[in-house]
């Protein structure tokens, strides 16, 4: 192995500095409202969310099976890096917390503020060889997988049929199929090579059986363990045949210069033509091709030389953790693992899933029958899912690195050298830079009167335009509570929610109130936009009030402008942020936006500018998050 000083070290360090800074600035910066375990008779349970997906399904089954708990549910983000900057600032975790992007790598540095949970019941439901990636020097497990998504090919089984070509069952008649279609003026295989995630799960794909070997498994077991004296570059044995088969793979799929910049639309349109046979996708989007484009799609594995050789990438879902804190008490400890075990129950996941296609990590739990992988059933049965390796510093050299040999640029010696030193050699994030030392914490808890934080958020969103009078944000906006001490650039979007499109433009008042019932109303049909108090939506410069009247469901009372009536005929100028695909799209809230106020918003919409960078733009005038405003009034009632 090669090794130079510990690159956990020197980001440990780092981390280490940025929250002595935060917490030096004002009595620790601490901004929660110091909610207890208990509280109007029900303990409360804070899950924070990797992807927005989880508010589907799951969270209403959770509310629906457990109501002798309170729940609050935030929209987090999928790295350990945010994780860890909350621990630094808020001293503890939240109760439940889950990833997708994960390693022990990654999450060394919260172990000790964990659960172990290898001993629990939910933890006794695994294969234990799916637990094995997760599995700590000690034998600890504080992380365990949610159900697994299936990466790799789709192939149009039709267009395979059509034209007489037989669905491969190893690599050398991948090959063939490629280049029968290629022969017939259909591309063969693509790829969206644009993001991290298909070169690194191509990369490791190609290669599972080296990945998979004695050698393999043992040179991940010590990446996994790093600690802070050493850093694991590339072994000499395993990895040199990883590059080697990556780049026969390229050449085998026909991979052209500037295909380094292809995104998912590029690629999946011309499939849904039938004028491409295989794309790298998944199984849940394989699933949906006979209803939604008319021909029947399978996945295909990593093929290996032979189909004893060939390997399903597995990733999970999500991973989940419990803070330490949780086993202070021991009636919050038993709701925890309660709500765990539902989670990993096969109810419980197949809410996580959401419909998608998915295999299950867990014994004796069936989540559902998918037809795409009906071809792949042997390799299944076999046991060959390999959980793909995702360190973010894996993710980010295997786009480098991938990049670069698609373009030409590296061959595989050179790649291999390349991204060992990547490896290896400690990694300033230019993200990094202090832009200022915020003075005043906000918390984040969601009131009857909104959340200080987000409200915070929303007038500094507002402020990035001089003539907007009004600001609306769709929810989720905000992911933290803000705290004081120094805030980097990537600290300052971690806490917003996501990146929304943005648009500025004048509006009546009678817009305006359509917008909010729009964004707030339960539909004629049952559908719900909001679902969560953290969803509400967040305005500046205008207050509203709801009535709740069953628990999730609101409806628009009034709207008013500084406390006064809003004029509905009179004219605002009023900057939006936020995510309509979210709102709108069946597989979620369901909640078409009126037409009129599309066609403002499609109008409006500010080209090369997003939320986020809005938000760098107006705190770094002001330098400093600005006061809350009482923008929202939830009442109960009928």
């Amino acid at each position: 192995m090669m090794k130079k000083n510990s690159r956990r070290s020197f980001l440990q360090a780092c981390g280490i500095a940025a929250a002595t800074a935060a917490l030096t600035a004002c009595g620790g910066g601490k901004a929660e409202s110091g909610k207890g375990s208990s509280q109007n008779g029900k303990i409360q349970i804070t899950f924070y969310l990797w992807d927005r997906s989880m508010m589907k399904a799951l969270t209403p089954w959770l509310e629906e099976k457990f109501p002798e708990y309170e729940f609050t549910f935030i929209q987090g983000f999928n790295t350990m890096d945010y994780y860890r900057d909350l621990l630094n600032r808020a001293e503890q975790l939240p109760d439940i917390i889950t990833c997708r992007r994960f390693s022990l790598n990654d999450a060394a540095p919260l172990a000790e503020h964990l659960m172990d949970l290898s001993t629990t019941e939910v933890a006794g439901t695994f294969y234990s060889s799916y637990l094995n990636n997760n599995q700590e020097p000690d034998g600890a497990i504080r992380w365990l997988p949610m159900c697994a998504e299936v990466d790799g090919t789709a192939a149009n089984v039709d267009l395979f049929a059509q034209h007489n070509i037989p669905l491969p069952t190893n690599y050398a008649e991948f090959v063939a199929a490629i280049d029968a279609f290629e022969a017939v003026g259909i591309k063969g295989y693509q790829a969206d090579w644009r993001y991290d995630y298909t070169c690194l799960e191509t990369m490791q794909g190609c290669a599972i059986p080296e990945l998979m070997s004695l050698e393999g498994t043992t040179w991940r077991m010590n990446y996994e363990s790093e600690t802070e004296d050493s850093s694991t570059g590339l072994d000499d044995v395993v990895w040199p045949k990883v590059f080697e088969k990556y780049e026969q793979f390229l050449k085998d799929v026909r991979v052209q210069p500037g295909d380094d910049r292809l995104e998912l639309n590029p690629i999946a349109e011309p499939f849904y033509a039938r004028q491409t046979a295989m794309i790298r996708t998944t199984a849940g989007i394989a699933d949906v091709m006979p209803d939604q484009h008319g021909f029947n799609a399978s996945m295909l594995p990593y093929f290996g030389e032979t189909a004893n050789d060939s390997w399903l990438l597995t990733y999970p879902m999500c991973q989940a953790a419990v803070s330490n804190t949780v086993a202070q008490d021991e009636a919050k400890l038993a709701a925890v693992l309660k709500v765990l075990e539902a989670v990993y129950s096969a109810e419980g996941q197949s809410k996580m899933a959401v419909g998608a296609a998915v295999l299950s990590y867990n014994k004796e739990v069936n989540i559902t029958s998918s037809t795409s992988l009906e071809h792949v059933a042997d390799i299944i049965s076999a046991n060959h899912l390999y959980m793909r390796l995702a360190s973010t510093e894996i993710f980010r050299i295997s786009e480098d690195v991938g990049h670069k040999m698609i373009t030409g640029e590296y061959d595989a010696k050179a790649a291999y050298e390349a991204f060992n030193e990547q490896l290896v050699t400690p990694r300033l994030d230019p993200e990094a830079e202090v832009l200022f030392t915020q003075n005043t914490a906000y918390s984040i808890d969601m009131t009857d009167h909104g959340s200080a934080a987000a409200s915070s958020l929303m007038n500094a969103l507002r402020a990035t335009y001089d003539d907007a009078s009004i600001a609306v944000g769709y929810s989720p906006l905000v992911s933290t509570s803000i705290y004081c001490g120094d805030y980097s650039k990537q600290q300052l979007l971690w806490v917003m929610a996501g990146n929304y499109a943005v648009s500025q433009g004048d509006y009546t008042g009678a817009e305006l109130r359509q917008m909010m019932e729009w964004l707030v109303n339960v539909k004629d049909n049952g559908a719900n936009p909001i679902r969560h108090r953290n969803y509400m939506p967040v305005t500046s410069g205008m207050e509203y009030k709801v009535t709740e009247y069953e628990q999730g469901k609101f409806r628009l009372e009034e709207v008013t402008i500084n406390g006064a009536p809003l004029d509905d005929t009179a004219t605002y100028t009023v900057f939006v942020a936020g995510t309509d695909v979210w709102i709108e799209n069946e597989a979620f809230c369901n909640c078409p936006m009126p037409e009129n106020l599309k066609a403002k918003r499609t109008e409006y919409a500010i080209e090369k500018v997003d939320s986020c960078s809005c938000l760098k733009d107006s705190l770094a005038v002001s330098k400093q998050f600005p006061a809350p405003s009482e923008y929202l009034t939830i009442v109960q009632g009928e």
